[in-house]
């Protein structure tokens, strides 16, 4: 069994504060919540936002109401919190009024319960993301050179959300991605931001799923759809807060040869975007795997640095002529370069050096990545 990183959530109880729990759908967040159900010795309840008596209880702004609801419990539970109306209001007048209780909740539409929780619950709540399984994660299961060979191969293509990373057989890993694909992927930005084009909205994230790894023009994307570009920023807005994609903007002190203009653009799960293009085949039968390498590193590495709380800021650098780093790291007043290849024997350009000659610059590739992102 695979033991996430946030395993035990009582560590992560602070004073009076909502313990939020975000992520992309399928990444296993009702589970964990239940997981730490199972060892509490504390009075809890769990609940959910799909009962109707729980959504008349917790959008009721009485606190008469909310205080019979909570009872003597220690522990409180609301999963798919954001079917609740109003349940940001409700939250702050619980923990403002009603001492000694510990309130976790998370929805399978984390981006519909981010915009219903924000300013309610300012200064009232932690965040913890839960990203698809990470390496890091692995480590107790995995061997290093396992983790080299068949579980890189694996992840390259079908990623590693928990049901597909656990699953054994090759048709059923695809039968659940596709099923992710057609079922739950757009459906928080359907159903919440009431998109009419759906159509639109998958060729776009086609179009970005071709470009991982390269600079994406937003004027490009607007020519080939045939929209406008502020639709296709809108669009690109609302894949980014449903955690499908995430950009990486270039770094620059304005240095005139410096490109400082377009982001590149990632999925938080690579098996996601390989069923996007319909694509998943085995590595040896690709043209992209330079592209994916990037995007798993990249990810793994934001992975490890959020949860270890390693805080930095991150970009891609690119000059005019072409010469580029694929990540650069700014951490505690520091640069940190690193240029990521699949096969060790490519050659790489250095002439980030040149440029910042007091930074560190480091190549990633699959035989040296594991101490990278563990």
């Amino acid at each position: 069994m695979i033991i996430r990183y946030y395993n035990d959530l009582a560590n992560l109880f602070y004073k009076d504060k909502v313990l939020v729990i975000l992520g992309p759908r399928q990444v296993g967040k009702t589970t964990l919540l239940k997981e730490y159900l199972k060892k509490t010795t504390l009075k809890h309840l769990y609940i959910t936002g799909d009962d109707i008596r729980i959504r008349d209880a917790l959008s009721s702004n009485n606190l008469d109401i909310l205080r019979d609801f909570c009872d003597d419990y220690k522990v409180i539970v609301i999963d798919e919190a954001s079917k609740i109306p109003n349940i940001g209001n409700n939250l702050k007048l619980i923990k403002d009024n009603i001492p000694n209780i510990q309130l976790i909740i998370s929805s399978s539409s984390s981006f519909e319960l981010s915009g219903q929780i924000g300013e309610p619950l300012t200064g009232r709540k932690i965040d913890i993301f839960l990203y698809p399984i990470a390496f890091l994660e692995l480590k107790e299961i995995y061997s290093t050179f396992d983790m080299k060979n068949c579980l890189l191969r694996n992840v390259l293509v079908y990623g590693s959300y928990p049901e597909i990373l656990e699953e054994k057989r090759l048709s059923r890993k695809r039968e659940l991605l596709y099923q992710i694909v057609n079922t739950y992927l757009l459906k928080d930005i359907l159903e919440f931001e009431r998109v009419k084009n759906s159509k639109l909205l998958f060729d776009l994230l086609k179009l970005i799923a071709y470009q991982i790894g390269n600079e994406v023009s937003m004027n490009e994307l607007s020519i080939i759809l045939k929209i406008d570009h502020k639709t296709v920023s809108r669009y690109i807005d609302l894949l980014e807060k449903a955690y499908i994609i995430y950009n990486l903007r270039p770094y620059s002190t304005n240095l005139r040869k410096e490109i400082a203009k377009k982001s590149k653009y990632f999925f938080y799960d690579i098996g996601l975007r390989n069923a996007i293009i319909s694509n998943l085949n085995p590595i040896e039968k690709r043209n992209d795997i330079g592209a994916l390498f990037e995007n798993f590193i990249m990810n793994e590495r934001i992975k490890r640095n959020n949860y270890k709380k390693i805080h930095s800021n991150i970009y891609f650098w690119r000059i005019v002529r072409g010469k580029e780093v694929n990540l650069v790291e700014e951490r505690n007043g520091n640069l940190y370069a690193y240029e990521m290849k699949y096969n060790p024997s490519r050659k790489v350009n250095k002439k980030f050096l040149h440029y910042y000659p007091n930074s560190e610059f480091r190549i990633i590739n699959k035989d040296n990545f594991t101490d990278f992102i563990i």
